[in-house]
């Protein structure tokens, strides 16, 4: 069986029902079709199913391996299968025909992603970050980088990668040292970068490096770090490839998980300078990066998601399969599955309604991206991309915490047989648990949303989701069927409302500002999580409950209504607990002396 199929049916639900393909009405999707968009999905998932999958255990027991040129070749069947992800199309389905994509929408692309890493994490890495190369150079390069370079990217016979972290530089990007000396019409660079992802590789011809350094005459600090396109291989003028660049991997870390993906330490000019150019404004590369990065951190949180479905998958398979013990009555008595048994039960809900709940609120903020970049009106567009700011290291942060805890769940499912790699559990936990770490911490996002995006605009951006979510409860309370599950997502908004009202007050406060911040965030970010995933699924609710109510009798909205309700009145109450760690202050942080 395809376990890859299963999904298509949960993504069709938020993008026809909850969004109702709302992305198709804006401009420049008219050729689109929610035909044309069911066919992609399950085309998607026979790649995901069929090629990327059953290389997944192979790429975590044999992992990348280096040589000693500095070459490094992937796990066995790992290039024939990106060729595959390539010459299907697959990398430009989300690019704009100008630049030589498909012109699908962000929406239906961030739904093919999350099945494909689901499938694979390891190898869903390389094409991820190639995405974010073309968001960079697509907004910052000049109008020959786009010529020579956006092709081949969006083609993905090139790869791209994202090189901002050095040995000394970790989060503190301000402290790069690598260094950018002017030769000519390029630059040559000097230094290291680690932990770059799929820095080195046989899969593609060519990888186009996205490098920060500084001029020599750079001032310190962030200011002073600008922007280089380094290519692994020098680019003809008439676009062949030319001579190897001096870049060359150093080492490959050897990791918890995602053993398949070649993690590289990349040393620049060893024999003269890494040949590199500029892109977009000297002293503005954080400021271009983060177009790259905002990309990257929406979608790790869908790799977050297409972790925690495969783990949802492989313990149901695994409860239905295994028989111990008596089924309560009046369930029956003798010998059962596993399934059997409420509190199995319990976590099989738990890791699917939270599963569902995740990837309908990362789908709406995909909506949300293609509104700020596609609607005719700009009010419409600004509000959008003020919304997705919001939405963006909720996301990332939120749902790479949650598939932390679903993959690890998943292990308990199997009791015993989940803690021994054979069942493939284990993995799913070791690979997700990078996720949030990378693309800037879940810390970095929780400080992102309760510093600078709340406290920009003194909360606006939220205000005005949070006067969307008491629609959702009003539209709740209406149906006497749904009318609990309105009142328990009414105290969860309220909830919101509260902790944000403190944490605005408390962070323009000129004494205690910085540090409310960074004792609120986290509990903050949490908090904020669970209420948006509550309001995804009241929205889930009502169009299942719609459907029900219109005489359909598909199990899946009677199992979609489950799902909904153990998010609203079981998981919700969890995150609400977050406000009373907000009212608790943080005198005790203040206090504790780290010995």
């Amino acid at each position: 069986m395809n376990v890859y199929a299963a999904p298509v049916r949960d993504l069709r639900f938020v993008l026809e029902e909850m969004l109702v393909h709302r992305s198709l009405n804006l401009p420049g999707f008219e050729e689109a079709s929610p035909d044309l968009i069911e066919a992609v999905l399950e085309e998607a998932a026979k790649l995901a199913g069929d090629v990327w999958g059953p290389l997944n255990k192979v790429g975590d027991q044999q992992g990348a391996r280096r040589h000693a040129d500095g070459s490094v070749t992937t796990p066995e069947g790992f290039a024939a299968a990106y060729q595959a992800y390539v010459e299907g199309g697959w990398n430009g389905i989300g690019v704009s025909e100008a630049l030589g994509g498909q012109n699908l929408p962000e929406v239906v692309a961030s739904a093919v992603q999350e099945m494909l890493h689901g499938a694979n994490m390891a190898l869903g890495l390389c094409p991820m970050l190639t995405a974010g190369a073309i968001e960079a150079l697509a907004h910052h390069g000049n109008d020959a980088q786009k010529t020579i370079y956006l092709p081949k990217l969006v083609e993905g016979t090139w790869t791209g990668t994202m090189n901002l972290t050095e040995p000394q530089a970790g989060s503190d990007l301000s402290k790069v040292r690598t260094k950018a000396v002017p030769d000519g019409d390029h630059y040559r660079l000097s230094g290291q970068k680690i932990y770059i992802t799929w820095g080195e590789h046989d899969a593609a011809e060519n990888i186009i490096h996205l490098v920060l350094a500084r001029k020599p005459d750079a001032p310190e600090g962030n200011k002073g770090i600008s922007l280089f396109l380094v290519p692994k291989f020098l680019v003809n003028d008439d676009g062949s490839l030319g001579e190897r660049n001096d870049v060359i991997c150093a080492s490959i870390e050897h990791k918890l998980g995602i053993h398949g993906s070649p993690t590289c330490t990349l040393s620049f000019g060893e024999n003269g300078g890494a040949v590199g150019y500029l892109i977009g404004e000297e002293g503005r590369g954080l400021n271009h990066m983060f177009t790259m990065m905002n990309e990257a951190r929406h979608k790790v949180g869908i790799q977050g998601i297409g972790v925690a479905e495969r783990a949802c998958q492989h313990a149901v398979a695994y409860a239905l399969e295994r028989r111990q013990g008596r089924a309560p009555k009046p369930r029956g008595g003798n010998e059962c599955a596993i399934s059997d048994h409420l509190d199995v039960r319990r976590m099989l809900l738990s890791m699917r309604s939270r599963t569902d709940a995740l990837r309908a609120l990362a789908l709406y903020c995909a909506a949300e991206l293609d509104t700020a970049r596609h609607a005719e009106n700009s009010d419409a567009r600004q509000a959008a991309q003020a919304r997705a700011d919001i939405l963006i290291p909720v996301i990332k942060s939120f749902s790479t915490d949650q598939a932390v805890d679903i993959a690890s769940m998943g292990i308990q499912v199997h009791g015993g047989m989940g803690y021994v790699e054979e069942t493939g559990a284990a993995q799913l936990l070791r690979d997700a648990r990078i996720a949030p770490i990378y693309e800037g911490t879940n810390g970095i996002q929780a400080l992102d949303l309760a510093g600078r995006k709340l406290q920009r605009d003194n909360g606006e951006a939220l205000t005005a989701l949070l006067h969307d979510i008491a629609a959702t409860v009003e539209q709740l309370k209406e149906d006497p069927a749904l009318a609990a599950l309105g009142s328990c997502l009414a105290a969860g908004l309220e909830d919101l409302s509260v902790a944000q009202d403190i944490v605005l007050a408390q962070g323009k406060d000129p004494d205690s500002g910085p540090d409310a911040v960074q004792a609120y965030a986290t509990p903050f970010l949490n908090l904020a999580g669970h209420v948006l995933c509550a309001w995804q699924m009241g929205q889930a609710a009502l169009c299942a409950q719609a459907a029900i109510q219109n005489g359909n009798d598909d199990p899946f909205y009677t199992a979609k209504m489950r799902s909904a309700e153990f998010a609203i009145a079981q998981w919700l109450p969890v995150g609400r607990a977050q406000l009373a760690v907000i009212e608790a202050g943080m005198q005790c942080l203040r206090d504790y002396e780290v010995e």
